[in-house]
């Protein structure tokens, strides 16, 4: 191996994901830069570093050095410094507070932010609290450096060891060493392999106890990520013993002692077989069913009226009839404790609510309205008047404690609480919703059952429709006037297994539904840019980001959600101030996703909004979700994705002027009737669907769902 000294003078490329660097380094003032190449990821502009490697000769770039191991040393001249500072090293200093810093300490600037902080109030532009962040900065800067050298020397990259820091902080060696595998589970973005990769590095057998229970947990969590609440046990373990290469007996141990511990739950299912949940979705489960029964047999807490009078007063205020199904929903609706209200686009649900509504005022009695996202809370205060908000917000979640506030012990005090899209409502947040309803309230859930099931686990809205122990209202009937709307039309057709209808356009009249046949998935991605770009905005003057969406049933392929992310964002915003992340890159004006519940911000998974501002000097990309303005420093940037294009199942909940959707037999394991329904009914004034009549034909004619692991109604009725 060879040793060279010198600085860094400038980062060519950084991979923040995997710390590769290709770097310039010069070895004295009088040499020439050399280009170096590795793992450089904790190293900044400015630094003297000491690099141990060999001399490569690269075909294209010439000689170049190949870094094995390096250590860091303070840099020595102002220059030096100067970039050191400047290169980010510290949150709060950018190139030029660096170069002022310089100026008034020159080579003693570090010693100053070392021991003598207050000093830079001498400084112009940096106030008492500024330099209070800034020097909170230096000390985790400097604590941090030899956690990152240990982590990233077992195979951690640069973003997770900062990640590891962030949350642990000098512990974070000890805490690695103790149980690697916690890092699956309390470090977003290291999965379980990532963490067994760790874990083997620092010397844990294949057969460990401790790799077995991780490795179970893991299992769960990935039947979980499918939408089941439990697993069979004989399935649990030969998934584990697949996936794990652990021996079976080891399993077994391994499964004992997390039931002993209770961080798995065993129960029987109706065949008198072994089913195991994670504790967290036994107690959402079985809460779920409780609650729901005890609504069901509690006391009603509205006034009693002559609820047929009522609704012909609606009626009559109004001016409308409502259809016997409609009137059968209200009447329920205000009669019942806990119903279902369930039907597809244009069969009357809006009417329902209103008439509801109107009923509850003139009773005076108090409602509260709530829907699983932002966006559908939004549609739902649109088309009702009334308030509407996120069930987080209604239960009001506190991030400093991690809990909501609402719950048994504080109930909403609403006499009857209406939920909208309820088809998303999974297991965990319908627990944390039941707990939190008064006893003598009614519960009126609406929603849409031939959607997709929720992204989290649990088919709530299903169980209790399939239970029988609430009353349903199931709407059918499509109203006049949705008839014109050939989208509802053709969403109806798909549910029922038939071809949608195509219309060409007649005279003045502009379908709002069309099939654009294209057989190859490079053609269909070319076809559906040219429409963003221009055919729809030109047509119908739909703004290409904030009033267009692509919808598509997979993220590989020509046609699948990542490609068409990455080739719009370089058309419709090639040229804005940017951030790069590994292979992501966020520029101001980018429409993203958030796709993680995070509490502490209060934004969830799904939520869209666009880049507000890239600050480099404090590290923080700012994101506007609906006039919310949510900062996240670089480290958290995973949580976002682009969202020019998203999944039909990230848009659930959701409603867009105008959705295109590609359907090709590249995504054939994915094209589903519930799935086509799903994006179709997405779309507000437009639907395009651009791909193969034989995708299209696959995608209606497969109506198997695929079940999902879950035991509410069998809760419910027992």
């Amino acid at each position: 191996m060879d040793c060279i000294e010198g600085s860094l003078e400038k980062i060519v490329f950084e991979n923040h994901e995997n710390g590769f660097m290709v770097a310039r380094f010069r070895q004295s003032p009088k040499n020439k830069l050399t280009t170096v190449v590795g793992n450089l990821g904790s190293v900044h502009v400015g630094e003297a570093l000491s690099l141990e490697g060999e001399w490569v000769e690269n075909k294209k770039f010439g000689p170049q050095f190949k870094v094995n191991t390096y250590i860091v040393k303070p840099p020595s001249s102002l220059e030096g410094i100067a970039k050191y500072l400047g290169s980010g090293v510290v949150k709060g200093i950018g190139p030029v507070m660096a170069e002022r810093i310089v100026e008034m300490f020159g080579l003693e600037a570090l010693d100053i932010l070392e021991n003598h902080p207050l000093l830079l109030s001498r400084v112009e532009g940096l106030g008492r609290k500024r330099i209070k962040q800034i020097k909170k900065e230096w000390d985790n800067q400097k604590e941090s450096r030899d956690v990152m050298i240990f982590l990233q020397g077992h195979g951690i990259t640069p973003v997770y060891s900062m990640k590891i820091f962030k949350r642990y902080g000098k512990e974070s060696v000890q805490k690695v060493q103790e149980n690697p595998y916690r890092l699956a589970q309390e470090i977003f973005g290291i999965g379980f392999l990532t963490a067994d990769k760790i874990a083997r590095n620092l010397g844990v057998e294949v057969n460990s106890p401790l790799r077995a229970r991780a490795g179970l947990i893991y299992v769960m969590t990935k039947y979980q990520g499918d939408g089941h609440v439990y697993v069979p046990e004989l399935m649990l373990l030969e998934q584990a013993e697949k996936i794990l290469q652990i021996e079976l007996i080891v399993l077994e141990e391994a499964l004992n002692t997390l039931y002993e511990k209770k961080e798995l739950i065993v129960d029987r299912d109706e065949d008198n077989e072994k089913i195991v949940y994670l504790k967290v979705l036994y107690l959402a489960e079985t809460g779920v069913a409780e609650r729901i029964k005890e609504l069901c047999d509690g006391k009603n807490g509205l006034p009693e009226v002559d609820i047929e009078a009522e609704i012909a007063w609606a009626e009559k205020e109004e001016q409308i009839e409502l259809a016997p199904l409609q009137r059968e929903a209200v009447f329920k609706a205000l009669k019942n404790k806990v119903m279902v209200i369930t039907g597809g686009p244009g069969t009357g649900k809006t009417t329902i609510l209103k008439t509801i509504l109107m009923i509850l005022k003139k009773m005076k009695a108090s409602y509260r309205l709530a829907a699983p996202t932002g966006r559908a809370a939004k549609r739902m205060r649109e088309a009702t008047g009334g308030d509407a908000s996120t069930l987080h917000r209604l239960l009001e979640f506190n991030p400093k404690g991690g809990k909501f506030q609402r719950d048994f012990e504080n109930p909403l005090e609403e006499q009857v609480v209406i939920v909208d899209e309820t088809s998303m409502l999974d297991i965990v947040l319908a627990f944390y919703f039941f707990k939190a309803v008064e006893d003598k309230a009614h519960v009126i859930l609406v929603g849409d059952i031939d959607q997709l099931p929720s992204v989290g686990p649990g088919s709530v809205l299903k169980n209790i429709i399939d239970s029988g122990v609430t009353e349903v209202v199931k709407l059918s009937e499509i109203f006049r006037q949705a008839e014109k709307s050939l989208t509802i039309v053709n969403a109806h057709r798909i549910n029922q297994g038939q071809l949608p209808i195509i219309k060409k356009p007649e005279g003045d009249e502009i379908p709002d539904f069309f099939f654009v046949e294209k057989d190859d998935p490079k053609e269909v991605a070319k076809t559906i840019k040219q429409l963003v770009l221009k055919r729809i905005p030109e047509k119908f003057n739909f703004d290409p980001v904030d009033d267009i969406q692509i919808l598509s049933p997979m993220y590989k392929g020509a046609a699948g959600v990542d490609e068409i992310n990455s080739s719009l964002q370089t058309e419709l915003n090639a040229e804005a101030k940017f951030i790069e992340r590994g292979d992501r890159i966020f520029r101001e004006g980018d429409k993203v996703m958030q796709i993680r519940n995070n509490y502490d911000k209060e934004v969830f998974n799904g939520d869209i909004g666009r880049v507000f501002d890239i600050d480099n000097e404090e590290q923080e990309v700012a994101v506007d979700f609906l006039g919310t303005i949510v900062r996240y420093d670089y480290l958290s940037l995973d949580e976002l994705k682009l969202a020019y294009s998203i999944s039909v199942h990230k848009s659930q909940g959701s409603e867009f002027r105008a959705v295109i959707v590609p359907l090709t037999t590249e995504h054939y394991i994915m094209l589903q009737r519930n799935l086509l329904y799903t994006a179709i009914t997405r779309g507000k004034e437009l639907v395009v669907l651009v791909g193969s009549t034989k995708a299209l034909r696959a995608a209606v004619r497969n109506d198997q769902i695929k079940n999902r692991f879950t035991n509410l109604k069998s809760f419910l009725i027992n």
